[in-house]
């Protein structure tokens, strides 16, 4: 049965992908407390209508009750105050524990705009700038291909690169590297069968991914990539620091964020909600043993590889710190972590009219003057053309086990949901029913 907590009495999904390395093992930390949460206040108070905002609850609620996912949590906030923060469902199916506000999420590719920030605090320090060749850094690319084909064998024909990629494009994903989350591109296919995600370390996933051609000349086209890993390697490269370490020390220990890490320990290990994919054959909820053609990571012990690009895990309250950040132009409870300035950046689109989004097995939409990428954010320039209710200007990303959030700066809002279901409900989309649910509810913007 649902099991819904209600913390008030009234109370386009990203398609990030992404997965850790291999795992070691290393000693435990002393646990820090858990994040603090915003003030709850009546929906009112911030422009919602309490009783519309019953959809939202009604709606994710049923998500639970009909077996689509075992649990979930969400957090809406505006304003800095928390509007609702519910918990619905189970942490594990096995064991019938009750989704906690403490859960401890695998939020896969929510990582990259942590990296993101990570990079831009080194870009506000001048240590490297957008329009830099990546092989400034990583010099292993130097000698790049790109894919142009197929021979009548099978085997990939290729071209050398025009140039390197530059910064601005790894962080836009118009790189032009392969990922491995599908298997039907040639690229794609490489990247799974040399186990580039599952290196043993960042500088063994840079050596594998530089024999790897690239699916088209840089700059030239959009394909969801494994470049946030490569943000990873120039953070640690730059920084001369363990790209866990540099994240703890400049963003998670300055943000309260005490359970974000690339893994939880043996403390918080009950804390750690099972994540489920969903059997075709019977449609019920099932543990995976693969993703991605990897086995699954063991989120309790330190990773070999620190995934930039998606092995974190996190606490819906630690990442709404996050996104609260973000959405005070890079300052939480009087800690600067990157200026407005640079917070801006991130949110702007990078992605030309032009380009067309590739499709390796997340979408095959097309950027236009509606919807963009910014740097390790989606940005939305102009929601109603877009077909949206969001405020103009929202910065947003999602992960593989069907978490989400998005950030809204015209209306001083943000949104974290958690689930963990491979792929997401396997029907409608989250984020943007959430979206949609959400909004109908703010009635009154201008409070």
């Amino acid at each position: 049965m649902t099991r819904r907590v209600h913390l008030f009495a009234t109370a386009f999904v990203a398609f990030g992908l992404g997965l850790g390395g291999c795992q070691a093992v290393a000693k435990e930390k002393p646990a820090a407390p858990v994040a603090a949460t915003p003030r709850l206040v009546a929906p009112e108070a911030v422009g919602f209508d309490a009783e519309r905002l019953k959809k939202l609850d009604a709606y994710m609620a049923g998500t639970v009750a009909q077996g689509r996912v075992a649990g979930m949590t969400t957090l809406l906030v505006r304003h800095g105050k928390a509007v609702e923060f519910n918990t619905y469902g189970q942490k594990s199916l096995a064991t019938a524990a009750p989704m906690d506000r403490d859960a401890i999420f695998r939020i896969y590719s929510m990582s990259k705009p942590l990296t993101g920030v990570a990079m831009m605090i080194l870009f506000e320090e001048g240590k490297w700038k957008l329009d830099d060749p990546v092989t400034k850094f990583v010099p292993e690319f130097k000698d790049l291909k790109v894919m142009t084909g197929v021979d009548d064998k099978g085997n990939i024909v290729t071209v050398p690169a025009n140039r390197p990629p530059t910064m601005r494009e790894i962080m836009s994903h118009t790189a032009g590297f392969g990922y491995g989350l599908g298997d039907k591109h040639p690229v794609d296919k490489l990247f799974r069968e040399r186990r580039v995600l599952g290196s043993s370390n960042l500088q063994e996933l840079i050596n594998r991914m530089a024999d790897i051609p690239l699916m088209f000349q840089p700059g030239t086209s959009w394909s969801y990539s494994a470049s946030v890993d490569v943000q990873g390697y120039i953070v640690e490269k730059i920084s001369g620091q363990k790209f866990g370490d540099f994240l703890q020390q400049r963003v998670f220990g300055p943000l309260k964020m005490n359970d974000t890490a690339f893994y939880t320990g043996p403390a918080k290990a009950s804390r750690l909600a099972a994540v489920y994919v969903g059997d075709p054959k019977t449609g019920k909820l099932v543990e995976p043993t693969q993703l991605y053609g990897g086995t699954m990571p063991d989120y309790t012990k330190p990773p070999a590889m620190e995934s930039g690009g998606g092995g974190l895990v996190s606490t819906t309250a630690d990442y709404g710190r996050f996104a609260q950040m973000i959405l005070n132009k890079g300052e939480l409870d009087g800690v600067r972590i990157l200026s407005p300035a640079a917070v801006e950046l991130m949110g702007t689109n990078v992605i030309p009219q032009s380009v067309l989004v590739t499709s390796n097995g997340t979408s095959g939409a097309r950027f236009n003057e509606a919807v963009g990428f910014g740097l390790d954010f989606a940005v939305v320039n102009d929601p109603r053309k877009a077909g949206s209710l969001t405020g103009k200007g929202e910065m947003s990303w999602g992960g593989a086990a069907g978490t989400w959030f998005w950030i809204d700066p015209t209306n001083d809002l943000y949104f974290v949901g958690m689930i963990q279901r491979i792929g997401g409900t396997g029907g409608d989309d989250l984020g943007t029913m959430a979206r949609t649910l959400t909004y109908q509810a703010l009635t009154h913007p201008e409070k």
